[in-house]
């Protein structure tokens, strides 16, 4: 897969690169140059860094670091068996238990919330710094709401973390997820407080909240574009609907014409054949409501 000039394979973490050490250099620097594409696109083009993972992964797949890369790849394909073999081998080769949210959240996406809730009551779960416990928390309420089980998520998202006034990396993600499960649960006036909380929070828009808060209030937002869009279609409908009346007044004068022709070959007929024509009564109903009939137009 090309990959563009400007990238260098200088970007990655220090830590990978030392990784990468274990490798000739020349081939070091191909794994680099796909693993800095893979961190590009995975947000954006979640195919495209699927790609280059799976490239990196070709050239060295005994570095735990590409491993890695191509877990992520994959779980942002929603690709689980394979995001969860890759995680799995990449713990095996550093022995880290930072990758168990994020596998527990594989089991999830194979349909698995039992195995999800089993692994955050793991003793790895202790392991983890304070970030991964509360993605492991986030994770297990997201499987008890897999099971419907609302109350119970919501339980469980109640913590220290929930409560704590100080803005953290997962703050704004924490109040979000307990906010959505009191929705969930009908809790309507709870969840727009925390869905207040969380936008205040949310310092790089990681989150919808501000959205999901104007719908609970019930402000809608309208495209300026479609506005315009509108207000186009408003000024032409006048000049669209001015051919079909001219139509409509030339197909009237043909018809006037017509009918003066029809009463003067009637008054000449009647003329030369003077009273012994009769008129049949249920003939010339007949005639006048087939003229009176047409198309209608919905």
């Amino acid at each position: 897969m090309p990959i563009p000039e400007d990238v260098t394979g200088e970007e990655i973490d220090k830590d990978v690169r030392q990784e990468l050490l274990s490798l000739p250099k020349t081939l070091a620097d191909d794994v680099a140059r796909n693993l800095v594409m893979v961190a590009r696109l995975i947000d954006e083009d979640p195919e495209g860094a699927y790609g280059y993972s799976r490239v990196a992964l070709r050239l060295a797949s005994r570095v735990a670091a590409v491993r890695e890369a191509a877990g992520f790849a994959a779980y942002a394909n929603q690709k689980y068996s394979e995001a969860l073999a890759e995680f799995r081998a990449a713990r095996r080769m550093t022995g880290s238990v930072d990758l168990w949210p994020v596998m527990a959240d594989c089991e999830r996406g194979l349909g698995r919330p039992e195995k999800a809730l089993d692994m955050a009551g793991a003793p790895e779960v202790h392991k983890l710094d304070k970030a991964g416990q509360v993605e492991m928390r986030l994770v297990a309420a997201g499987a008890r709401r897999d099971m419907d089980q609302l109350d119970a998520a919501i339980v469980t998202l109640q913590s220290s973390e929930l409560a704590s006034s100080s803005v953290q990396p997962w703050t704004a993600r924490l109040r979000y997820a307990y906010a959505d499960a009191l929705l969930a649960a009908g809790r309507d006036g709870e969840a727009r407080e925390w869905f207040a909380k969380a936008v205040e929070a949310d310092r790089d828009s990681s989150t919808d909240a501000s959205d999901r808060l104007a719908e609970l209030d019930g402000v809608e937002f309208v495209d300026a574009l479609d506005e315009d869009d509108a207000t186009e279609d408003r000024t032409e409908a006048p000049a669209a609907t001015a051919e079909p009346a001219a139509e409509q007044v030339t197909e009237q004068a043909v018809t006037d014409d017509e009918a003066d022709d029809e009463t003067e070959a009637e008054a000449e007929a009647e003329t030369a054949v003077e009273a012994d024509v009769q008129v049949d009564d249920e003939d010339e109903a007949d005639t006048q409501a087939d003229a009176e009939d047409g198309d209608r137009s919905k």
